[in-house]
């Protein structure tokens, strides 16, 4: 089992929303979640990571403070965290039946949900992997999905995490083929045991979206906004003519500048950009695919 620390970065009253947003978009280890303690902003990174994930937060932090942010590089530190299978179990009572859009519900492994005829239930234990359906960025994603009018019969999820998109997508439209795909191994194993636990086929790997084969009806990319300007011209490529690709976890001062670097090049036409309807500094969108 992982040994873990917390990462613990000071920050103004006033501004410690902000500043976890910030952190969870440039800070790799931060982007599974944080957790705020009156002034303080935390997250966890494995003890083998202690160095490199402080050095990478005190660096954010540093900029954060020379353009005037209440914050202080110097006092961010690392302390120990209580063993994995303590904080997972207190980390669950946060974690519990949602509802997102008309139809999908997310339900934790360790609650009971009574569907309704209509209800899409993702059965999930997003483990170690990035998304549990309670964050913006991933509540945007499916909200979209659910507005579509014509139902794909190809989706790449890129940078899946838990697997919950895809998941979300094999159930929405049974018969699509649907692959997900992230870098990170664990965030693979997570995906593979919950489309096992949600019966659904997924096609899950570690592959780069640039060596992914063929186009796709839907792409979805709910992936940091510096990631999403790196992969752009990948994600493109991966979707098919006249398809949709959805993008977020944006800050929404990041949103336009994103929707304008897929557009710059002729190669799609923003159908829809708007800020979560809960969360205001989190924003998504909605790309159509022009023919290449």
């Amino acid at each position: 089992m992982t040994d873990w620390c917390e990462i613990v970065v000071g920050a103004a009253a006033a501004e410690v929303d902000e500043i976890a947003a910030v952190l969870a978009e440039e800070v790799p280890n931060a982007a599974a979640g944080t957790e705020i303690r009156g002034d303080e902003i935390v997250f966890w990174a494995p003890l083998a990571d202690r160095e490199q994930a402080l050095a990478a937060t005190r660096e954010v932090v540093a900029r954060l403070a020379a353009a005037g942010a209440g914050v202080d590089p110097d006092k961010v530190r690392a302390q120990p965290a209580m063993p994995e299978a303590e904080w997972r179990d207190a980390w669950k009572k946060y974690f519990h039946v949602t509802r997102i859009g008309p139809r999908v519900v997310i339900v934790p492994s360790w609650e009971k949900h009574k569907a309704a005829p209509a209800d899409v239930v993702i059965d999930l234990d997003p483990g170690m992997a990035f998304g549990t359906g309670t964050h913006a960025s991933t509540r945007i994603v499916l909200e979209r999905m659910q507005e579509l009018a014509a139902p794909p019969k190809t989706v790449l999820d890129v940078g899946a995490g838990s697997g919950i998109l895809a998941i979300a997508a094999a159930k929405l439209w049974p018969g699509a083929r649907v692959v997900a795909i992230d870098n990170d191994p664990i965030a693979v194993a997570a995906c593979r045991e919950n489309a096992a636990r949600n019966k659904v086929e997924l096609e899950c790997s570690e592959t780069p979206v640039a060596e992914i084969k063929g186009q796709f009806d839907l792409v979805l990319a709910n992936i940091q906004a510096h990631v999403l300007y790196e992969m752009k011209d990948a994600l493109l490529a991966r979707t098919a003519d006249r398809g949709y690709l959805i993008l977020s976890g944006l800050l929404v001062a990041q949103a336009e500048g994103v929707v304008s670097a897929f557009a710059s090049t002729g190669g799609a036409a923003c159908m829809s950009l708007a800020p979560d309807a809960q969360d205001a500094q989190w924003a998504g969108a909605v790309l159509w695919r022009l023919r290449s």
